[in-house]
Parts: structure tokens; C-alpha cells; sequence
């Protein structure tokens, strides 16, 4: 996030404000990224806000048109066909860093939109005085097992570290319910053989 507190707070307006518009079309959104990341003890430099959401690709611009009526940039990278994303929307609000709106919803290729009811409803507040919600522990670890890569396998070895004791089981379960549990063995297994 921005260096400045100045530049933090116009950032969490900005996505209240954001909030504010799905909400009025009925869209969940849970706080993933280097934000959450964060919140699970595992900080990081980050010039980006991401929420995750899960709606037909086709949404995303009448999402970003109403956005756009609030003076902001916005730009809407739309999905490939078979990308398991259903595309992007960034949001540059003055003074705030990009916001991006992570659409987890891709009917062509299937995307993840339970993945994102499921974030939702175990959600946990980023602040008492804010309608931001961040997904709990294990539903971010589902999403970088979603996101696959080395950058999100050693993403959840760290976060696993630094949330000593995680209940593998509660994970296990977690990932079992969502179609993942091959992927985070995977990943256990790297940290068995460091």
C-alpha cells in the first residue's frame, strides 16, 4: 500500500466507495491479495488493493461504467475464453492506489465463483469500523492454491509459518470441500522436503 497513512486511508475510501456500488448490484466482495496477506501476519510491499468477486464477465462493464461516473479511471481487461479468471477491473481513484476487482466467475472456462460465496460467508472484518471483509486463513490459502504458481505455493508456506498452529485437518477439510485438496498436498509436500 501507499507509504503514506495519507495514501492508505484515501485507498480504504476509495474501496468503501467501491463496496457501496456492488452492493447496490448485489455483489459480494472479499479482500484477497497482499492485503490479506497481511492481516494473516505475512506483510508485504504491494501497490494494489484486490477484491475478489465473482459475477458474469459481461457485468464487469456496467460495474465499471457506474464506477467511472465517480470520476475515476477505470479499465476493464476482459477474459480469455479458457482463463479461469473472468477478468479484471482497475480502479484509479485520486490519490489512492489501484483498486482491482478480481472476477473468479468465467462460464467458458468454468472459473471459481463458489470460491468466492465460500470467502464470503467465513469472511473476517478488516476493522472494526469498516464493511471491508477478508477472507479467513484457510479460504486465502484455497485461493493461492486456485492461483497455483511458485509465488503462491512459497505465499502459503509463509503463511502457514506464521500462523503456527494451523490445524491441517480444518484445512484439509477446506480444500477437500472445494476441489483443492491434491493441490495443497502438493504444497505440504514442498515444505516436508526443505
Amino acid at each position: 500500500m501507499s507509504a503514506s497513512d495519507e495514501g492508505f486511508e484515501a485507498t480504504l475510501g476509495a474501496v468503501e466507495r467501491v463496496l457501496g456500488v456492488l452492493r447496490g448490484h448485489r455483489v459480494d466482495a472479499v479482500v484477497i491479495g497482499a492485503m490479506a496477506l497481511a492481516v494473516h501476519r505475512f506483510p508485504r510491499e504491494t501497490e494494489d488493493f484486490d477484491l475478489a468477486i465473482a459475477v458474469p464477465p459481461a457485468e464487469l462493464h456496467r460495474l465499471a461504467a457506474e464506477l467511472r461516473t465517480l470520476g475515476w479511471d477505470v479499465a476493464v481487461r476482459d477474459p480469455d475464453p479458457d482463463d479461469p479468471l473472468g477478468g479484471v477491473v482497475d480502479i484509479l481513484a485520486p490519490g489512492a492506489d489501484l483498486i482491482q476487482l478480481v472476477n473468479f466467475d468465467n462460464p467458458p472456462a468454468g472459473g471459481f465463483p463458489r470460491l468466492v460465496r465460500e470467502a464470503a460467508s467465513s469472511s473476517l472484518p478488516l476493522a472494526t469500523n469498516s464493511s471491508l471483509r477478508v477472507a479467513d486463513l484457510h479460504t486465502l490459502i484455497a485461493f493461492k492454491l486456485y492461483a497455483g504458481g511458485s509465488k503462491s505455493n512459497l505465499d502459503i508456506l509463509e503463511l502457514l509459518e506464521r500462523n503456527q498452529p494451523v490445524d491441517l485437518a480444518v484445512l484439509r477439510d477446506r480444500c477437500e470441500s472445494l476441489g483443492l485438496v491434491q493441490n495443497l498436498e502438493r504444497v505440504l509436500a514442498l515444505a516436508r522436503n526443505a
